[in-house]
This record gives structure tokens, C-alpha cells and sequence, in this order.
């Protein structure tokens, strides 16, 4: 109320006390690791900056970095930080040595924000400087100094050792590091800093060819093309063309992943078809010029402004203070630098020259079948009862807005168990009728001709891009059985043809249901594994009984909220590793009937060996 405003409502936090209140606004989401983007990647991240701009420098070719379960360690071997000023490096906000240009020219963490955030949100954190001879180290705990080491002799080389554990009180006790997202954020240092060296518990990451090789890890099919990779003062450029659906695109700026994108990338996709028009003297559409892209681009810019602390994307206009703006500067260079060598590459500059009249060709063909859908999805939209909807949508100014979730379940009985028991806020639930069609091999008009394709990508409002995405998650909640297993495989293959990058954005999981519910008259416990189960046994005793699920049917409403509310078990799906996702779907949803019989005969397990597996 009004009367209770006085005075004493008005607080002045430290800045500690800030970071630990709002930690968002400063590494932008907590999350329990499940996701790249989570708060304690963006920690380990925000102290790699800091070896990467020594590295920049020219100080330090080689960083280490060391997980042990929750304990991150990092050494760089640069300069190191000034002894007399270790303590206000880590711990005091807006202290650090990037204000001056000339000492960190094109920097990332500009605001000396990043470290101090590491150190606030760690429950044990420490950091050791190395200089000429000499070492100090400080310790902390959720941003408290504990302990202030005196100056000693060291025989190690120069550098800076940063260790901390991310504090479970923020980012929940079952929070866990996952090997394969900081696997790919070291490569993506390598592949933006040629000659230097990372490892990882030993794993060595190293790039000869930078960006032409970061297209070659990520492609998910062969390219149409050799890949285009183009350089120049502060600018490097590599793109291809593939067989799949979408655009894929790798942006990045003074090292930092600019997930998000920002004017650099559009700056990039509007110069790429102004050239392209140019080269072919031709009117091309857009879309079918970027449509299969995969493509990379890196810039360096001074004094670049982000949208957030967390960097994802860039929002600057120029180059740097006195340079050209980023449009005109990336413009030029791809007129110049794409054109030259699309003139000295024939069979390149024809190979894109088909590619592209191939999607006007199917734009063409699509536009006709889409109308028919539409009219189709209207008339069945009044009495279609697949989609229970939920009240806030990503994108909504909300709070609450990411949370929304898709749930796509198998037939009316999953459905209303969920229905019954979800968040009608944030949840929503999609039903099949059965397993749906598989789509390898087929173009993209299926979508439009299968009803419940259609009425899919109508719900989740993808047919036109992603930028109105409704769901932040999509989760395929099928049975614990051969046939939900085998419609999980229909769906994500859909997914994985048609709109990849829901799955590179980290949008597509799968719900994890218990198999096995063990009680007694006292207590009862759901378990997601054998092992589980076997845990449950024991500590209830004799008098157990075992009730095993095998369809999301079979659980009660009562019983289903605790499985999608606070103690919901996602499974992201993810490309990580996948070499050639084209391959894969060649393999297991392909005509390849016989190499598959083969597989399944060398690969199949008989009881006696799933018992003792078990034991």
C-alpha cells in the first residue's frame, strides 16, 4: 500500500549483493546445464574471454581447461594479472584494463563485469596470478573473501588460474556440466583463433583453417559446393549450400558466439544476395538465395555494444567510433571478395547458380499446395481437437513466456492425463493419431498434404521462419514401448529434415516418464531406471509392491503433475557430434532394409545378458 512506502523501502545494494539477487542481468538464464545457454557455460565462458583477449594480444598461445564433476579450473599463460590488483580484478565491478583501447583494442568483455559475476555466483571460487617470478593467489566464497594470500616465489610461467564450483543455491543441486556443449564452445575459440591451442581434460582443440573448418565440423550433409571461405581485415566469411531445409548461420564478433545474431549477421545475409544479384544479373528472391545456406561470419569491431551482458547479439551499427557503419563495411567486402572469386570459380559460381533456381523452382511449387492447406486447416481448425492450447506464448510480455511448452503425445489417453494436470499458463498439448508418417526422402509439400503435419506447424506457427515460434519447448512425450520409441524416431526425423534449427536452438527435448512406480503403505516412489528401481527396493523393504508403466496412459492425472511440473526430467535433443545428419537418416529411415536387419542382429541383446548387465 501506498502508507507503507517510506524511506526504508529504498535499498542500495552492493554490488554482490546485485549479482546473487539478479543474476540475469548478468548471465542472462541460471538453468541446471540441460542447455548451452545455461548460466554456468556462460561462467566458464565469461573466464575464457579474458585467456582469449590475452591471446589477442599476442601473449599466451595455449589455455587449459580442467572439469572434475562441478570443479572448473582455467589456465591461461599470458601476462597475468597484476599482482596488487587480483583482489579488485575478481571481485570489484567495473575494474579492469579494457577502458583502454590500447591495451585490449577489439575486446569482448569490455564492462568488467564478466569475472566479478563468475565470482559472486560461485560457491568456492579462487584465483592465482603468475608474474615474473612471483605468485599471489585469493579465495572466495559467494563472492566473500575468505582468504588474501601473501606475494610468493613461483617457478611457473606467466599466466592467471581461475577455479570455482557454480553455487547450487542458485543453480539447483542436481545442476551438471555437460562435456559436449564445452566442447563446442572451445572449438568455436579455436576455429576464431588460429595458432592457438586448447585443451580440455587433456583433449587437444586446434584449427588450421578457421571458419572453413567450422563449416566442416557443423555441416549436416555434403555440401553442394566446396565451401566459399573468404578473409580480410577484420572480417572472415565461409558459406556453402546443403541439401537441407532452412538457413543455418555461425555469427560471431571479436570471438564472442553471437547466438542470437545481430546487425553483423544481417548486415552479411543482405550483402551475400545483393551480391549474388549482381554476379548472375538477376532478380532473385531472397529466400531462395539463402534457402540450404550454411554459412559463418566473424567480425572485429571496436567498442562493440551487445544487447545484454551475455553477448549474444551485437546491436552496434559501426565498425568502431570513426569507421564506417557495419552495413557499408561488410557490404563492400563481400562486392568485392565474393565476386572476384565466383568470376575465378566457374563450377562453383554454376553449382550456386543451380541450387538457387532449384528453391525458386520449389517456392514456386509450394505456393499453390499452401493456399489448398490453409483452406483445408480452416475448415478442420473448427473441430480439431488436437491442440490444447496454453494462455502465454513465447515472445508474450511475460515473465513466465519461456516457459511455454509443447507437448506432442500419442492418441486421446495421454492427452487427457495431460490436459488434466498441466499448467494452463504454459502448457500445451498436442495429440496424434497414431504414428505419424514417415517423412525421409519426401519434400517439403508433405507437410502441406498431411493434415497433421500441417495442423503441427500451424500450432508452433514455423511456416514462415522461426521468429514467431509460439513454444520455447517442444517436448515428444511418447510410451515407454516399441512403438513410442519408434514414433519418437517418425517426429524427430520430421524435425531434423524440415526444421533443423528447432533442434540446433535448443528447442526440441524428450520427457522422461518413469517406468516403475514402488511403494509400500508408507511411501511411494516413481524410478526412471532399473537402477532406480532396484535403490527403491531396498529402501522400502519386503513389503514393496511394483507397478511398471509402459504408457503415459496408465499414469493418473494425480500422478502425471508431479512428472511435468518442478520435477519435470527433459532430455534435450541435440546435433552434437552428428557428422552428417543425412547419413543418419539414410541409415534408419531409409529403403536400406537389409544393412539395418544386419545391425540389429550384430547389436541385439538376449535376456540372460540384459540381467546380467542389470546385476
Amino acid at each position: 500500500m501506498a502508507s507503507n512506502y517510506t524511506e526504508a523501502s529504498i535499498k542500495t545494494l552492493s554490488s554482490l549483493e546485485h549479482i546473487r539477487l539478479r543474476p540475469g542481468m548478468y548471465i542472462g538464464r541460471l538453468g541446471n546445464g540441460t542447455h548451452a545457454e545455461d548460466g554456468i557455460y556462460v561462467l566458464l565462458k565469461e573466464t575464457i574471454d579474458n585467456c582469449i583477449d590475452e591471446f589477442t594480444m599476442g601473449f599466451g598461445k595455449k589455455i587449459e581447461v580442467e572439469l572434475n564433476e562441478r570443479t572448473v579450473r582455467v589456465r591461461d599463460y599470458g601476462r597475468g594479472i597484476p599482482l596488487g590488483k587480483l583482489i579488485d580484478c575478481v571481485s570489484i565491478i567495473n575494474t579492469g584494463a579494457k577502458y583502454d583501447s590500447e591495451t585490449f583494442q577489439k575486446s569482448v568483455g569490455l564492462n568488467g563485469v564478466g569475472q566479478k559475476a563468475v565470482n559472486a555466483l560461485a560457491l568456492e571460487y579462487r584465483a592465482q596470478a603468475f608474474r615474473d617470478g612471483q605468485t599471489k593467489a585469493v579465495e572466495f566464497s559467494q563472492g566473500k573473501l575468505r582468504k588474501d594470500h601473501k606475494v610468493g616465489k613461483s617457478e611457473e610461467r606467466n599466466g592467471t588460474l581461475v577455479e570455482f564450483v557454480p553455487d547450487e543455491a542458485l543453480f539447483g543441486k542436481d545442476f551438471k556440466f555437460r562435456a559436449e556443449f564445452i566442447e563446442d564452445m572451445l572449438w568455436n575459440y579455436a576455429f576464431l583463433n588460429r595458432g592457438l591451442s586448447l585443451t580440455f581434460n587433456g583433449k587437444v582443440f586446434k584449427s588450421e583453417h578457421g571458419l572453413r573448418d567450422l563449416l566442416q565440423k557443423n555441416l549436416s550433409g555434403a555440401p553442394l559446393y566446396p565451401i566459399v571461405h573468404l578473409e580480410g581485415e577484420d572480417i572472415e566469411v565461409a558459406f556453402t549450400h546443403g541439401g537441407h531445409y532452412g538457413e543455418e548461420y555461425f555469427s560471431f564478433v571479436n570471438g564472442q558466439h553471437t547466438t542470437m545474431g545481430g546487425t553483423h549477421l544481417s548486415a552479411f545475409r543482405e550483402a551475400l544476395c545483393d551480391t549474388i544479384r549482381n554476379f548472375f544479373k538477376k532478380d532473385y528472391d531472397s529466400a531462395d538465395i539463402r534457402q540450404s545456406i550454411d554459412a559463418a561470419v566473424a567480425v572485429r569491431v571496436m567498442e562493440p555494444v551487445f544487447e545484454s551482458q551475455t553477448k549474444t547479439k551485437l546491436g552496434s551499427t559501426n565498425i568502431g567510433p570513426d569507421g564506417p557503419s557495419l552495413k557499408d563495411f561488410v557490404g563492400k567486402f563481400m562486392q568485392q571478395s565474393l565476386d572476384v572469386f565466383l568470376h575465378k570459380h566457374k563450377e562453383t559460381a554454376d553449382a550456386l547458380r543451380t541450387r538457387i533456381d532449384e528453391s525458386e523452382r520449389e517456392r514456386k511449387e509450394l505456393a499453390g499446395i499452401r493456399n489448398l492447406a490453409r483452406e483445408r486447416a480452416k475448415k478442420a481448425s473448427l473441430h480439431n481437437k488436437k491442440l490444447r492450447d496454453c494462455r502465454l506464448h513465447l515472445g508474450d510480455r511475460n515473465e513466465r513466456a519461456e516457459q511455454s511448452t509443447l507437448f506432442i503425445v500419442e492418441g486421446d489417453s495421454a492427452a487427457g492425463s495431460l490436459t488434466a494436470t498441466r499448467d494452463v499458463q504454459t502448457q500445451a498439448v498436442f495429440a496424434l493419431k497414431g504414428k505419424p508418417l514417415n517423412t525421409y526422402g519426401l519434400s517439403k509439400k508433405v507437410i502441406y498434404e498431411n493434415e497433421e503435419f500441417h495442423l503441427l506447424q500451424s500450432a508452433l506457427n514455423i511456416e514462415d521462419g522461426f521468429d514467431g515460434l509460439r513454444y520455447n519447448k517442444i517436448v515428444i512425450a511418447t510410451d515407454a514401448d516399441v512403438d513410442g520409441m519408434h514414433i519418437r524416431l517418425l517426429l524427430i526425423s520430421f524435425f531434423l529434415q524440415f526444421f533443423p534449427d528447432l533442434i540446433r536452438n535448443g528447442h526440441l527435448f524428450i520427457l522422461e516418464t518413469p517406468l516403475f512406480r514402488v511403494r509400500n503403505k508408507k511411501k511411494t516412489i516413481y524410478c526412471y531406471s532399473e537402477h532406480e528401481k532396484q535403490v527403491a527396493i531396498g529402501e522400502l523393504g519386503a513389503s514393496h509392491e511394483i507397478t511398471r508403466f509402459k504408457g503415459l496412459g496408465e499414469i493418473s492425472a494425480g500422478e502425471f503433475k508431479d512428472f511435468i511440473g518442478e520435477n519435470i526430467r527433459l532430455e534435450p535433443v541435440s546435433l552434437n557430434h552428428l557428422h552428417n545428419s543425412d547419413e543418419l537418416l539414410a541409415f534408419y529411415m531409409g529403403k536400406n532394409t537389409p544393412d539395418r536387419q544386419d545391425f540389429i542382429i550384430g547389436n541385439l541383446k538376449v535376456e540372460k545378458d540384459l540381467i546380467a548387465v542389470a546385476v
